[in-house]
């Protein structure tokens, strides 16, 4: 007789909430799978099964039994658990009795700090059968469920209301009421398709019946997989392509059970209006798959999909056309409505709008902003004055029409109106490139105008709120200043612009002017930024050391931060950098422990040892060798030549006592280590790797 069994739990609902279906499945099969594992329950592959109505896991090969075990239990002392003459303390006849065993059948172990008294329990394992409606339960309660709701008269608690509840271990059913449901082998196929219930035997057979009779696909990948295919194939018949959104397309997976794709379309001239405005109603509001043709212009077509396999398609077709045409409008509207007026007019409009009580209004700070990014546009070869003048714009379309119906628009409408009002090429790009990186991963602006509002509007706020004292504490970041901060990073680090941070700190504080209360805010936010910067070229693999090398000789531009960690991590992977890191270590330390302002004066007449004037040499042929390369920022160049100093480094301290008793050859050899760390800081400090 086999030990094991397939084990089927699946929990009924009314329609789950759709963006967490898929989040609630991958929470249940790991909290299952744990409390299998507490519990000692041996079990093989586990599928997880979800659709809008229902949570569901199979789980082959699971135990039938837990496995017998042997609990030791430690007892009294030894010399506690014995008086004098051997006779058996209280303290020993009481452990004995809670074992239920005497005296006599107990055992003594020996360790490092004495005896003991000792008793091996056998202790039988249970059904899994006891087991199971606890691991489910508690699996359950630890679902990411914000908010839990009642039904009816009910105690019970979940994301919604409860029917049926499905479990089976074998051919058995696991007895048990969960969430006031008793368990059973029966499961309900489609809402429309077959609602009466379906006995299911065995759980191997329960995905497969499902499918043929209930008309449900149970497996969430599966349906999501046959949603593409559906979409992909019908925009090829209508001639076009579908972009799938991943997160629609997972969404749209879980508000069916039985998808079948719907084509349908609108009216072409609502193709006058911004087509990411279409899109953004079609996906936002209505789950709709767009199409583009092959120049990757949108089509007026789109696709939905339905839960029913219904004999009159064009009904559902027929009711989403219907639907999507008021939006549609409603969007041209808007766009015909801004049209009326230029870009600029929006500017009086900011005045009204406070960006933060203390760091005045939208206006307040676009005007900010605009002297920034004429400052920045001139250091990154850019135009000051269109600079100037996109960062004015640049929140104008806030106040549109058309992005207060859709704030996903911001960005998108003012290029959309820039273009319109016939304003320069750049320009207009820039628009939409000043909210970039909009997210972690995003891409950056391209243009030099888009660059430098992109990061004169993130270094304004940075340097705002920290000079009104409101600084990120904890998870708290309200005004997203860490964002704010990996997006000027990732523009002054990828786009390797010669732009000294201080600086520019510096200049965006002079604009705040009187509104900074903070004296040290440019060091705050210097420090605050360095941070984020690590933990940008953490996510690299580079390691803590190798940025604090880097940081600690504070390169004026996060360019040249960059250039200075790819030289540092071409230069641990040679042979000697261990050693010279090493070295560097000592010289630092003895430079620190003399006591003694270092000079960089030097007296070959002063060396008492051929180490001393072989090191020498080698110095000052390195400096002369490597002083154009540091001037051409070739850094990796330069570690990889100063790596052949290892040789006389190593014979002068195995030979040379630096802190010489006379003063005169100390303070020369001082110098001369001073000069060797000056050379190796042209890069970085290589004594912290």
């Amino acid at each position: 007789m086999s030990n094991t069994a397939d084990l089927l739990f699946e929990l009924g609902t009314e329609e789950l909430p759709p963006v967490a279906l898929k989040r609630l499945s991958e929470a249940l099969t790991t909290e299952f799978d744990a409390g299998l594992e507490r519990a000692n329950l041996e079990h093989g592959e586990v599928t997880a099964f979800a659709t809008p109505r229902r949570l569901g896991l199979l789980i082959t090969d699971c135990s039938l039994n837990q496995p017998d075990r042997e609990i030791e239990r430690r007892g009294p002392a030894l010399q506690a658990a014995f008086d004098s003459s051997g006779k058996a303390t209280k303290a020993a006849e009481g452990f004995a009795r809670s074992c239920g065993t005497s005296v006599e059948q107990l055992s003594i172990i020996k360790g490092d700090k004495g005896e003991w008294l000792t008793f091996l329990l056998k202790e039988r394992g249970k059904p899994a059968s006891v087991l199971l409606p606890e691991i489910a339960e508690t699996a359950l309660n630890r679902l990411p469920i914000p908010k839990r709701m009642r039904w009816g008269s009910s105690e019970a608690q979940f994301v919604r209301p409860v029917h049926w509840l499905l479990f089976l271990h074998g051919e058995d059913v696991v007895e048990c009421t969960i969430l006031d449901a008793q368990a059973g082998r029966l499961t309900y196929g489609h809402r429309f398709h077959h609602p009466q219930a379906i006995e299911i035997k065995h759980p191997a057979e329960y995905a497969e019946k499902l499918l043929r009779k209930g008309g449900v696909i149970a497996n969430f990948e599966q349906r999501l997989e046959k949603i593409r295919t559906q979409v992909t194939r019908t925009a090829e018949t209508l001639g076009g392509s579908a972009e799938i959104d991943p997160e629609l397309l997972q969404e749209v997976t879980s508000l069916v059970e039985w998808p079948v794709p719907v084509a349908a379309s609108f009216e072409e001239e609502y193709l006058q209006v911004p087509h990411e405005a279409l899109i953004l109603t079609m996906k936002k509001n209505q789950k709709y798959f767009h199409l583009v043709d092959s120049k990757n212009q949108l089509m007026n077509h789109f696709i939905t999909i339905a839960n029913i396999d219904s004999p009159t398609p064009e009904v559902i077709r027929e009711g989403n056309e219907r639907v999507i045409r008021p939006r549609l409008s409603d969007a041209m509207f808007f766009w015909q409505q801004d049209g009326r007026r230029p870009l600029e007019s929006h500017l009086e409009s900011l005045k009204s709008v406070v960006f933060q009580l203390k760091l005045g209004t939208l206006f307040e700070k676009s005007e900010r902003v605009s002297r920034l990014s004429s400052i920045i546009a001139k250091e990154i070869g850019g135009d000051p004055t269109l600079a100037a003048r996109a960062a004015l714009l640049s929140r104008c379309d806030l106040m549109t029409e058309m992005v207060g119906e859709f704030p996903d628009m911001q960005g998108i409408m003012g290029r959309y109106q820039a273009g319109r009002d016939g304003e320069a090429e750049e320009l207009v790009q820039s628009m939409e490139e000043f909210y970039m990186p909009r997210f972690s991963g995003d891409k950056l602006a391209q243009s030099r105008t888009g660059i430098a509002i992109s990061i004169a509007d993130r270094v304004d706020t940075l340097v705002g709120i920290f000079g009104i004292g409101q600084k990120p504490t904890g998870d708290k970041d309200p005004f997203a200043l860490r964002r704010a901060a990996l997006g000027v990073l990732r523009n002054l680090k990828e786009h390797a612009l010669p732009i000294n941070l201080r600086s520019l700190l510096e200049s965006s504080a002079e604009t705040l002017g009187a509104r900074v209360e903070s004296s040290n805010v440019v060091g705050d936010v210097y420090d605050f930024m360095m941070e984020r910067l690590k933990g940008l070229y953490q996510e690299e693999g580079v390691s803590v050391n190798a940025f604090e090398a880097v940081s600690a000789v504070e390169p004026e531009t996060v360019a040249d931060f960059d250039r200075r960690i790819r030289a540092v991590l071409t230069f641990v992977k040679l042979p000697e950098a261990e050693a010279l890191a090493a070295a560097n270590k000592r010289i630092s330390n003895i430079l620190k422990k003399s006591g003694e302002l270092a000079t960089n004066t030097i007296s070959t007449g002063l060396f008492e040892g051929e180490e001393e004037t072989t090191l020498y040499q080698r110095i000052s042929a390195k400096k002369e060798q490597v002083t154009p390369m540091l001037e051409s920022f070739m850094y990796e160049e330069t570690l990889v030549a100063l790596a052949d100093l290892r040789e006389p480094i190593d014979h002068f301290f195995d030979k040379v006592m630096v802190m010489a008793e006379e003063e005169r050859i100390r303070s020369n050899r001082l110098a001369l280590l001073n000069s060797l760390n000056l050379l190796f800081l042209g890069v970085a400090d290589i004594s912290r790797i």
